[in-house]
Protein backbone atom coordinates (compact mmCIF):
# COMPACT_ATOMS: atom_id res chain seq x y z
CA UNK A 1 0.00 0.00 0.00
CA UNK A 2 2.58 2.91 1.19
CA UNK A 3 4.13 2.07 -2.88
CA UNK A 4 1.11 2.52 -4.52
CA UNK A 5 0.35 5.61 -2.25
CA UNK A 6 3.80 7.36 -3.52
CA UNK A 7 2.84 6.55 -7.13
CA UNK A 8 -0.92 8.23 -6.69
CA UNK A 9 1.17 11.28 -4.29
CA UNK A 10 3.38 11.54 -7.86
CA UNK A 11 1.06 10.83 -10.84
CA UNK A 12 -2.11 12.07 -9.28
CA UNK A 13 1.64 16.22 -9.01
CA UNK A 14 -6.17 29.58 1.06
CA UNK A 15 -4.02 32.20 -0.23
CA UNK A 16 -2.21 33.91 2.66
CA UNK A 17 -2.26 37.61 1.94
CA UNK A 18 0.21 38.77 4.59
CA UNK A 19 2.82 38.65 1.86
CA UNK A 20 3.70 41.59 -0.11
CA UNK A 21 2.46 41.28 -3.96
CA UNK A 22 6.22 41.93 -5.66
CA UNK A 23 6.75 38.53 -3.54
CA UNK A 24 3.88 36.52 -4.96
CA UNK A 25 4.48 38.08 -8.66
CA UNK A 26 7.83 36.36 -8.29
CA UNK A 27 6.53 32.80 -7.48
CA UNK A 28 4.07 33.12 -10.22
CA UNK A 29 6.59 34.54 -12.76
CA UNK A 30 9.57 31.84 -11.55
CA UNK A 31 6.80 28.73 -12.14
CA UNK A 32 6.37 30.81 -15.98
CA UNK A 33 10.09 31.08 -16.60
CA UNK A 34 10.25 27.40 -15.56
CA UNK A 35 7.31 26.02 -17.58
CA UNK A 36 8.69 27.95 -21.06
CA UNK A 37 12.52 28.13 -20.76
CA UNK A 38 13.65 24.75 -18.72
CA UNK A 39 13.37 22.19 -21.25
CA UNK A 40 15.38 19.38 -19.04
CA UNK A 41 16.60 18.60 -15.48
CA UNK A 42 18.24 16.36 -13.10
CA UNK A 43 17.98 16.75 -9.40
CA UNK A 44 17.51 14.78 -6.33
CA UNK A 45 14.74 14.28 -4.22
CA UNK A 46 13.44 13.27 -0.77
CA UNK A 47 9.88 12.50 -0.52
CA UNK A 48 7.40 12.86 2.52
CA UNK A 49 3.89 11.55 2.76
CA UNK A 50 1.94 11.82 5.52
CA UNK A 51 -1.85 10.27 5.66
CA UNK A 52 -4.26 12.53 7.67
CA UNK A 53 -5.51 10.24 10.46
CA UNK A 54 -1.50 9.36 11.44
CA UNK A 55 1.03 11.93 12.54
CA UNK A 56 3.52 9.17 11.05
CA UNK A 57 5.67 10.13 8.02
CA UNK A 58 6.74 8.22 5.35
CA UNK A 59 10.48 8.55 3.82
CA UNK A 60 11.69 7.64 0.55
CA UNK A 61 14.57 8.86 -1.29
CA UNK A 62 15.86 8.74 -5.45
CA UNK A 63 16.86 10.97 -8.36
CA UNK A 64 14.79 12.03 -11.05
CA UNK A 65 15.23 13.78 -14.75
CA UNK A 66 13.31 14.47 -16.91
CA UNK A 67 13.03 16.06 -20.69
CA UNK A 68 9.91 18.12 -22.23
CA UNK A 69 8.03 17.03 -24.17
CA UNK A 70 6.54 14.21 -22.50
CA UNK A 71 9.68 12.60 -20.83
CA UNK A 72 10.70 11.63 -17.61
CA UNK A 73 12.28 8.97 -15.15
CA UNK A 74 12.05 8.89 -11.11
CA UNK A 75 13.75 6.47 -9.44
CA UNK A 76 13.35 5.78 -5.93
CA UNK A 77 16.65 3.73 -4.25
CA UNK A 78 15.36 3.65 -0.65
CA UNK A 79 13.50 2.69 0.68
CA UNK A 80 12.48 0.27 -2.04
CA UNK A 81 13.70 0.39 -5.16
CA UNK A 82 11.21 1.60 -8.09
CA UNK A 83 11.27 3.19 -11.29
CA UNK A 84 8.32 5.89 -12.95
CA UNK A 85 9.50 6.45 -16.68
CA UNK A 86 7.25 7.96 -19.02
CA UNK A 87 8.75 7.86 -22.67
CA UNK A 88 6.72 9.79 -24.78
CA UNK A 89 3.84 8.02 -25.17
CA UNK A 90 3.84 5.58 -21.68
CA UNK A 91 4.29 5.88 -18.43
CA UNK A 92 5.77 2.68 -16.90
CA UNK A 93 6.28 1.77 -13.52
CA UNK A 94 8.30 -1.07 -12.37
CA UNK A 95 8.87 -2.37 -9.17
CA UNK A 96 12.15 -4.10 -8.93
CA UNK A 97 11.17 -6.35 -5.83
CA UNK A 98 8.29 -7.82 -7.56
CA UNK A 99 9.82 -8.30 -10.79
CA UNK A 100 6.26 -6.15 -12.25
CA UNK A 101 6.09 -3.37 -14.66
CA UNK A 102 2.88 -2.07 -15.72
CA UNK A 103 2.45 1.09 -18.19
CA UNK A 104 -0.18 3.21 -19.14
CA UNK A 105 -0.59 5.27 -22.01
CA UNK A 106 0.86 9.01 -21.35
CA UNK A 107 -2.44 10.90 -21.73
CA UNK A 108 -4.30 8.76 -19.28
CA UNK A 109 -1.24 8.47 -16.85
CA UNK A 110 -0.96 11.94 -16.78
CA UNK A 111 -3.85 14.53 -17.37
CA UNK A 112 -4.14 17.64 -15.19
CA UNK A 113 -1.82 15.63 -12.91
CA UNK A 114 1.43 17.01 -11.16
CA UNK A 115 3.55 15.26 -13.29
CA UNK A 116 2.18 17.43 -16.16
CA UNK A 117 4.87 20.07 -14.35
CA UNK A 118 7.10 18.08 -16.03
CA UNK A 119 5.79 17.00 -18.89
CA UNK A 120 5.33 20.16 -20.57
CA UNK A 121 1.49 20.36 -19.80
CA UNK A 122 -0.46 23.54 -20.29
CA UNK A 123 -0.45 24.61 -16.83
CA UNK A 124 -2.68 27.23 -16.93
CA UNK A 125 -5.20 25.11 -18.83
CA UNK A 126 -5.63 22.40 -16.83
CA UNK A 127 -4.94 24.55 -13.72
CA UNK A 128 -6.00 27.76 -11.87
CA UNK A 129 -2.85 29.06 -10.44
CA UNK A 130 -2.40 31.21 -7.33
CA UNK A 131 0.60 32.53 -5.48
CA UNK A 132 1.07 32.08 -1.79
CA UNK A 133 2.96 33.88 0.34
CA UNK A 134 6.57 32.81 0.95
CA UNK A 135 7.16 30.17 3.44
CA UNK A 136 10.41 28.56 5.01
CA UNK A 137 12.74 30.40 2.15
CA UNK A 138 10.30 29.24 -0.64
CA UNK A 139 8.38 31.47 -3.01
CA UNK A 140 5.25 29.20 -3.47
CA UNK A 141 2.35 28.56 -6.26
CA UNK A 142 -0.60 26.84 -5.63
CA UNK A 143 -2.29 25.22 -8.35
CA UNK A 144 -5.53 23.52 -8.26
CA UNK A 145 -7.24 21.39 -10.70
CA UNK A 146 -10.04 22.59 -13.11
CA UNK A 147 -11.22 19.38 -13.35
CA UNK A 148 -12.31 17.09 -10.44
CA UNK A 149 -11.93 13.69 -11.59
CA UNK A 150 -7.93 14.38 -11.15
CA UNK A 151 -7.50 12.00 -8.00
CA UNK A 152 -5.76 14.99 -6.35
CA UNK A 153 -6.87 18.54 -4.62
CA UNK A 154 -3.84 20.85 -4.83
CA UNK A 155 -0.26 20.55 -5.71
CA UNK A 156 2.25 23.68 -4.47
CA UNK A 157 5.10 24.24 -6.05
CA UNK A 158 8.14 26.00 -4.42
CA UNK A 159 10.74 28.07 -5.50
CA UNK A 160 14.14 29.06 -4.12
CA UNK A 161 15.07 32.15 -6.91
CA UNK A 162 14.04 30.32 -10.19
CA UNK A 163 15.15 27.52 -8.90
CA UNK A 164 12.19 24.19 -8.44
CA UNK A 165 12.93 23.40 -4.34
CA UNK A 166 9.61 21.64 -3.87
CA UNK A 167 6.27 19.85 -5.12
CA UNK A 168 3.72 19.44 -2.09
CA UNK A 169 0.60 17.38 -3.38
CA UNK A 170 -3.07 16.68 -1.73
CA UNK A 171 -4.47 13.94 -2.95
CA UNK A 172 -8.40 13.16 -3.08
CA UNK A 173 -8.42 11.34 0.53
CA UNK A 174 -6.49 14.29 2.24
CA UNK A 175 -2.66 12.31 1.92
CA UNK A 176 -0.13 14.71 1.81
CA UNK A 177 3.25 14.03 -0.39
CA UNK A 178 6.20 16.62 -0.44
CA UNK A 179 9.29 16.15 -2.59
CA UNK A 180 12.07 18.47 -1.81
CA UNK A 181 14.58 19.10 -4.35
CA UNK A 182 18.48 18.84 -4.08
CA UNK A 183 21.40 19.79 -6.08
CA UNK A 184 18.99 20.70 -9.51
CA UNK A 185 20.63 21.16 -12.71
CA UNK A 186 17.94 22.61 -15.21
CA UNK A 187 18.63 22.14 -18.84
CA UNK A 188 21.22 19.17 -18.94
CA UNK A 189 21.86 17.71 -22.13
CA UNK A 190 19.63 14.50 -22.34
CA UNK A 191 18.75 12.36 -25.36
CA UNK A 192 15.10 10.84 -25.98
CA UNK A 193 16.49 7.47 -25.66
CA UNK A 194 17.49 7.57 -22.32
CA UNK A 195 13.95 7.64 -21.19
CA UNK A 196 13.51 3.84 -23.31
CA UNK A 197 12.21 2.01 -20.61
CA UNK A 198 12.84 -2.06 -21.53
CA UNK A 199 11.64 -4.65 -18.63
CA UNK A 200 13.72 -6.73 -17.64
CA UNK A 201 13.57 -10.67 -18.59
CA UNK A 202 10.86 -12.62 -17.32
CA UNK A 203 9.34 -9.65 -15.50
CA UNK A 204 5.69 -9.51 -15.08
CA UNK A 205 4.28 -7.14 -17.77
CA UNK A 206 0.79 -5.52 -17.46
CA UNK A 207 -0.76 -3.24 -20.24
CA UNK A 208 -3.48 -0.98 -19.69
Amino acid sequence: MMRRSLLRGLLVTLPALSAGLPAQADALHSLSVFVREVKSGRASFTQTVTAPDSGRAKLSRGHFEFLRPNRFRFVYTQPFEQSIVADGGKVWIYDVDLNQASSRKLAQALGGTPAALLAGGDLERDFVLQAEAPLGGLEWVRATPRTADTGFKSVRVGFRGSELAALEIVDSFGQRSRLDFSDFVANVPLAPEAFRFVPPAGADIIEQ
